[in-house]
């Protein structure tokens, strides 16, 4: 478990931040990065918040409104960008699937949360994924361990999460090809080992593995992960391409033969 000293300052005031704004919060839980492999020069600080009921808009603005203020935008000194996700009791007991994702923060987001968007709660297949990884390593910053409130989820739903969330993922390729490669390794190694681990590492562990092309641009991707190398994919956008596509073909073949 990692000692409180060690858990980043930011997060406990966020953690705090979360609390005061609404009476509903059951539990909040920091998880990967921070957690699974150590933060990078661009990691986010992952929050997840379990509330006793479904979030209204008042709540909804208020806390988007301090997370504008309290998260870092992407390389701003100083502090870290900041991912919460929000999940309601009533979608996890008893659990269904897809899960209902509440609220979500993230640096992505910022452009729309600043005109003014208001996101509605939603279906989300990727929080399968969150939700599992939130379970098995995150450090409670409020509340009781998270397996309290987070069942254990069938590993045949975290593969039908992993496919379904395959589209959208290879939808924001371009722009964000060092995260999209980085998180397709670790979907194959999850499919593989069972287990969640830092994209770095699942990189790693799966360059080795790969033909010469494919090899070459996941490497790269995890060097400007590391800070190794500028995060710079200009003139790549065939090869960056025909990389995710190799990838999620493999993915694919191993959830549809249930390698997991």
């Amino acid at each position: 478990m990692m000692e409180r000293q060690n858990i980043p300052a930011q997060a406990l005031r966020t953690a705090e931040l979360l609390e005061r704004l609404w009476d509903s919060v059951l539990g909040i839980y920091l998880y990967g990065s921070s957690v699974c492999g150590g933060l990078h020069p661009d990691s986010d600080i992952d929050l997840l918040m379990i509330c006793g009921q479904e979030m209204p808009d008042d709540i909804r603005r208020a806390i988007t409104a301090r997370l504008l203020e309290a998260s870092g935008r992407v390389g701003e000194t100083g502090k870290r960008p900041l991912e919460v996700t929000a999940v309601s009791r009533t979608t996890l007991d008893p659990w269904r699937f897809p899960p209902i994702c509440e609220y979500q923060y993230g640096e992505w987001l910022r452009p729309e949360f600043e005109a003014g968007a208001l996101f509605p709660a939603r279906p989300d297949p990727d929080l399968t994924i969150l939700l599992w990884q939130a379970r098995d390593s995150g450090i409670p910053l409020k509340g009781p361990d998270a397996a309290v409130w987070i069942p254990e989820i069938p590993m045949g739903e975290i593969r039908g999460a992993m496919r379904d969330s395959l589209p959208k993922l290879l939808d924001g390729l371009q722009g964000d090809e060092r995260n999209v490669l980085l998180t397709l390794a670790r979907m194959w190694f999850t499919a593989v080992q069972g287990e969640i681990t830092s994209k770095d590492r699942a990189a790693a562990w799966l360059i080795p593995q790969l033909p010469d092309e494919p090899r070459r641009y996941l490497e790269l991707a995890r060097r400007a992960y590391l800070g190794e190398c500028a995060d710079c994919w200009r003139g790549l956008q065939q090869e960056t391409a025909d990389t995710a596509a190799y990838l999620e073909k493999r993915i694919r073949d191993l959830l549809a033969a249930g390698v997991v």
